[in-house]
């Protein structure tokens, strides 16, 4: 069974600041991800992967297409869900670990990473110590963990922002460059982690510029390139 399917998917942005001019990111994006699968989308910077990756997830509408998702044994098009299904379907069926991390001020790291776990309904006591399980495994100092993350250097905020993204069992879950501010140590972390993710049956849809990373994570490799819009003469 496809856990995510994207069919005929179609992104164009309207430049208002250039007088109206329609820019084409990608058309006809066809690809699906199976549970326990790792799809990578590949290509150059600027190829689209990133606009997919927010389409997925919802942060960017779509024009055309359709983003079919497994949710509570029904398929959702995200696609065309209302915002109230979309923030139910990131509760609970599909998780995203981007490149930054946004969080509210004054609150610790050990809280930012429980959050998930809460909302779903986790005791806290129970949600914080998977949190401090995680973030010890990604080698975060325990003096940082009742800290704000606001503080942090970028490799610090990018462990916790992975300790979030991975504390949850969403049966699909998106990867936007999560090594990308991290040394070699706990890259290693990570990619273990991911392949955790892939024996326990989830879906992995990411983008890894890291070569070396790649190629130890990807089932499979999209290359977006495929997708370029065709531009009328």
């Amino acid at each position: 069974m496809t856990a995510l399917s994207v069919q005929n998917l179609a992104k164009t942005f309207t430049m208002h600041l250039r007088d109206g001019v329609v820019l084409p990111v990608v058309a006809n994006v066809n690809f699906d991800v199976l549970p326990g699968e790792c799809v990578v989308l590949g290509g150059p910077s600027g190829a689209g992967k990133s606009s997919i990756l927010k389409m997925v997830y919802g942060n960017y509408g779509v024009d055309a297409g359709a983003i079919l998702l497994q949710h509570h044994g029904e398929i959702v098009d995200l696609a065309i869900a209302d915002p109230r299904t979309v923030l139910t379907l990131r509760r609970d069926s599909i998780g995203y670990v981007s490149q930054f991390l946004r969080t509210v001020p004054r609150v610790s790291a050990l809280d930012v990473v429980a959050e998930p776990l809460v909302i779903r309904g986790t005791d806290k006591s129970e949600a914080q110590q998977r949190a401090r399980d995680l973030l010890a495994r990604l080698n975060l100092p325990e003096r940082l963990w009742s800290l704000p993350p606001a503080t942090f250097s970028g490799g610090e905020q990018q462990r916790v922002n992975i300790a979030r993204g991975f504390i949850t069992d969403h049966p699909v879950l998106l990867l936007d460059e999560p090594t990308a501010s991290l040394d070699a140590t706990n890259r290693a972390v990570v990619v273990a982690m991911i392949a955790e993710k892939k024996a326990a049956g989830v879906a992995l849809l990411g983008i890894f510029h890291d070569e070396e990373v790649r190629e130890q994570v990807a089932d499979r490799i999209v290359d977006v390139t495929d997708f370029a819009p065709r531009i009328a003469a």
